[in-house]
């Protein structure tokens, strides 16, 4: 069972963490071994089997966020050193720290060369292997300038007997080519829907929260594929929740309004509007109804991306409509998005998107 972190804050280890009641639960969560991570079944089989040999190759992690490429590789880290050497033997550095060619050269350069000696150490009634080299793990290093990728090469190999690199990013394409090669890759693939859910129904029954299917699958559809924004998700709709007295049921509308997204019902009334599963429009009355529809969706405060993106989804997955009508929704909706986001009018653009939409499909 896995669980992954959001928006990439710096990890420490250190005595806070004693505190669980106060942590997020995406930290409370986070994988303490490699077999507490799902959903990444060959990264994970190859990891194990570093466990036992403890010969670890210089690694690259990519995928989207959310799947489990920092939560691994602590807990890899974790496996080997143990609590009490864990701080000595792997640096981490990520997108929030300075990451330039000068701490390249400087503070990765220095801890690489510090030789470690191999122990096996027993601690907190386990025993780690703890091999004679150390990790350095860059997180979004997709980040990381040109000029320091290219100092980072010499590093790599200069120090290769004693410090293993893990790098770990969401595009792969932005690791120059001479880096990415001197590295084992593990792509990460979202969750998906049985992973996803088992996880989120352990952590609710965990912190004693009360969610039925409807919530769960609200809860991974808003989320696609990224199990950290959806355990945070979840967080937010559990201290939502509890506010009032009694404490009221968590719904999927919740979740919706807490991601951000269009509620499903507006979605379907726009869609209904348009002639979608309700051919309701005709002749001049068509545009006003049109017109006072997007009115109400705009003074209502809803995104026209987020929206556009829905109804996108919607025509796209719809059984009924043919294929040449369901490109040309597309190509309408993929102009509006270009438009809005070079800084267009956002109620213009839904009323443009709505019209010919309306018009594509009162032709079928």
């Amino acid at each position: 069972m896995a669980f992954f972190q959001t928006a990439k804050p710096a990890t420490k280890v250190s005595g806070n963490a004693s505190e669980p009641a106060l942590q997020p639960w995406v930290e409370k969560y986070r994988p303490k071994t490699i077999d507490d991570v799902s959903a990444q079944e060959h990264t994970v089989a190859v990891l194990k089997k570093t466990l036992t040999s403890t010969n670890l190759p210089h690694m690259l992690f990519y995928g989207p966020p959310g799947t489990g490429k920092t939560s691994t590789i602590l807990a890899l880290a974790r496996q080997l050193f143990g609590p009490d050497n864990f701080r000595n033997r792997v640096l981490e550095l990520n997108a929030s720290d300075e990451r330039g060619i000068s701490i390249v050269r400087e503070k990765i350069k220095n801890f690489a060369r510090q030789t470690p000696r191999a122990q096996t150490v027993a601690s907190d009634g386990n025993t780690y292997p703890c091999p004679p080299y150390k990790i350095i793990i860059l997180d979004e290093a997709d980040s990381m300038t040109q000029d320091a990728q290219g100092a980072l090469r010499r590093i790599m190999e200069n120090h290769a007997r004693i410090t293993r690199f893990c790098l770990v990013c969401n595009y792969v394409t932005r690791i120059i080519e001479p880096l990415a090669s001197r590295c084992s890759k593990f792509r990460f693939t979202p969750l998906d829907s049985d992973s996803s859910s088992s996880r989120l129904t352990h952590i609710a029954n965990a912190e004693g929260v009360t969610v039925d299917k409807p919530v769960i699958d609200a809860l991974i559809s808003t989320s696609t594929g990224d199990l950290r924004r959806a355990i945070t998700y979840l967080q937010s709709a559990s201290r939502l929740s509890s506010s009032t007295n009694p404490p009221t049921p968590i719904t999927s509308t919740d979740i919706q309004e807490i991601a951000g997204v269009v509620p499903d019902s507006v979605v379907a009334d726009f869609a209904a509007t348009l002639g979608i599963d309700s051919m309701q429009i005709d002749g001049s009355k068509g545009f006003e109804r049109v017109q006072a529809k997007v009115k109400e969706l705009i003074r209502e405060g809803y995104s026209a991306s987020q929206l556009l993106t829905q109804l996108h989804d919607l025509i796209v997955l719809h059984p009924t409509l043919s294929g040449r009508s369901k490109s040309t929704c597309a190509m309408v909706i993929a102009e509006a998005d270009k438009a809005l986001t070079d800084g267009a009018d956002e109620e213009l653009w839904i009323l443009e998107v709505a019209l010919r939409i309306h018009k594509t499909i009162s032709r079928e």
